[in-house]
């Protein structure tokens, strides 16, 4: 058991370590926030020297000392005053700055992974991440390390005032240290597994809201309603069980934390009546002061290594993410534009944590302005061989290359500008019709551009009916577009980029029939000069393909143009017949 322990210690402690690293940049804000509080620190010990003044001053009856008096109290309120604000204000900009590094850290981390990635973590664990999981840290950077700061100050201080005024008897708070220690490090150790779970819960409540949110019409329509309130009250129940356990370690923590003190103090007071004799009544109502004043920083401390266990826990889940492998990007050939050929040679790959093969030694040339068709079954590979050309995975054995250089050694970023991709699920940002048209890279095109993609791609028709045109607002999604609409905004946005390689995958499934054709229409102009890959359940729309390969398991069983694949009579031919008749 000691292994685990020590390994959840050095984590923490590393994450701790690796979060001081942000603190960095700031360290001007965070050295003057330190000076503000310790100005504040510096007046406990002083208000407990005030009153031992005051005491001796009244013994002594000196009317001339005792009108200095009120002004010592007023300067030791300003000192605090001024403490407070340099210690607060400062602080705050230290913690904003690293919480805003953090959240772009992780945002621009998102943008890296590779594919595998978000196959694997759902999308609300990672939303909560970058939402919940940075608002704990930034209770830690900002409430818990203004209370460590301050208060921890103001502990040292009254401790150095005890022992200054008589360090035998000081030594009583040294004897209950060790304990303390070792109370805090296991409520540490605790708090940091229970905020853990808590963050996972989060994660967990915002998945399921995320897919009731984006998938409310299938929900509704299926009567799904009892299945996803009873799973977001199991969610949401479990999460309140584990802040419950969090509060009540907090609740026994702290009242036992106090009875230590309240002990220590007890003995301490019984001490001084014996050993104190010599020391002046003010000394000893100053000393006593001072040592009652010790209990209410140490319980602050005490809340505040709560939010810090649980910042820690925070920043680890956040490192975690900022330590994961970006995409492969080792290439780095570079080209204007590509001439468009294209080559699978042997080329087999198989999904991450799966043991069989989605390709298998596949072959196929494309070349210059040719069009290459994909038809086949549902889940034979046809898609792998679009996300493997686009670099969303990394092929395993083989080699696929462009204009003859293989495409791990293009820069990614090079590589998908030559290529534009169209695919069966759209999407589309809530944003106007103009800029998810002239998305990313194409965010310069001029208007008139993106109006001429817009009428290729025969969406302008519905365009002007818009209650603004191009400078729509189209919702989360394009919710306020029908299918149709929303794919032809697509090939709008492909048609505009005017990429060397044009990928369509199912990029016409959702269109009727008379879309389709005026689709087809603007595709046969678009095809024009450029090698285009397309995926299509629709046999009818690649007929005139220069190149149909027949994908089945993995393999290509069948290549040819449609004329020859019909006459051979084989796979094709079955699927071109069963579809001709319905």
């Amino acid at each position: 058991m000691a292994q685990p322990q020590q390994n959840d210690k050095d984590n923490a402690l590393a994450a701790y370590k690796r979060l001081f690293q942000y603190v960095i940049p700031f360290w001007r804000s965070f050295v003057i926030s330190t000076f503000g509080y310790l100005m504040y620190a510096a007046t406990e010990p002083l208000f407990a020297t005030l009153i031992k003044n005051i005491i001796d001053i009244l013994q002594a009856q000196n009317r001339e000392k005792m009108i200095l008096l009120p002004l010592f109290f007023v300067g030791l309120i300003f000192v605090r005053g001024i403490g407070t604000f340099l210690g607060g204000f400062f602080l705050a900009k230290v913690a904003t700055g690293v919480v805003h590094a953090l959240r772009c850290d992780v945002f621009n981390k998102y943008t890296q992974l590779p594919t595998a990635y978000f196959d694997s973590h759902n999308s609300g664990q990672m939303m909560s991440v970058i939402t919940y999981n940075v608002r704990e840290v930034t209770e830690a950077t900002t409430d818990a390390v203004r209370t460590l700061v301050r208060e921890g100050l103001t502990a040292v201080g009254l401790l150095i005032y005890l022992f200054y005024s008589d360090w035998r008897l000081s030594l009583v708070f040294l004897g209950i240290a060790p304990i303390i220690a070792l109370m805090v490090s296991y409520v540490s150790k605790r708090l940091r597994k229970l905020s853990r779970l808590i963050q996972d819960s989060v994660g967990n409540m915002s998945h399921i809201t995320s897919e009731l949110v984006t998938g409310h019409r299938v929900v509704r329509s299926y009567g799904g309603k009892n299945y996803e309130t009873e799973r977001f009250l199991e969610s949401s129940l479990y999460n309140s069980q584990q802040n419950l356990k969090l509060a009540t370690t907090t609740a026994i923590h702290n009242p036992l934390l106090q009875l230590l003190i309240g002990c220590a103090l007890s003995g301490l007071m019984y001490l001084t009546l014996f050993f104190m004799e010599k020391v002046s009544a003010g000394g000893f109502v100053g000393y006593l002061t001072a040592a009652f004043l010790l209990p209410k920083p140490i319980r602050q401390l005490s809340d505040a290594n709560s939010n810090i266990q649980k910042g820690i826990t925070a920043a680890q889940s956040l490192f975690e993410i900022l330590d994961e492998d970006n995409e492969v990007d080792a290439g780095t050939y570079q080209t204007e534009r590509a001439q468009g050929l294209l080559e699978f040679e042997n080329v087999s790959f198989a999904y991450p944590n799966s043991n069989d093969l989605a390709l298998k030694n596949v072959s196929f040339k494309a070349l210059p302005g040719q069009t290459i068709a994909l038809v086949g079954a549902s889940g034979g590979g046809k898609s792998t061989v679009t996300n493997l050309i686009l670099r969303f995975y990394q092929h395993s054995q083989g080699r696929i290359l462009l204009d003859g250089v293989d495409i791990t050694d293009y820069s990614l970023s090079n590589l998908r500008a030559q290529m534009a991709l169209v695919t069966q699920q759209v999407t589309l940002f809530n944003d106007s019709v103009a800029n998810n048209i002239a998305y990313g890279g194409l965010s310069n095109a001029p208007l008139a551009q993106i109006s001429q993609a817009a009428t290729r791609a025969y969406a302008s028709d519905f365009i002007e009916k818009l209650p603004e045109g191009l400078q729509t607002e189209i919702g989360e999604n394009g919710v306020k577009l029908s299918g149709g609409q929303k794919q032809r905004l697509a090939i709008a946005r492909a048609l505009l980029k005017n990429a060397p390689l044009l990928i369509l995958d199912e990029a016409t499934s959702a269109l009727d029939t008379e879309s389709e054709r005026q689709i087809q229409k603007a595709l046969k102009e678009v095809v024009q000069g450029r090698t285009s890959i397309i995926i299509a359940h629709r046999l009818s729309t690649i007929e005139h393909a220069d190149l149909i390969l027949v994908i089945d398991k993995g393999q290509i069983v069948e290549r040819g143009t449609h004329q020859e694949l019909i006459e051979k009579n084989g796979a094709y031919s079955r699927l071109y017949s069963v579809q001709f008749e319905e």
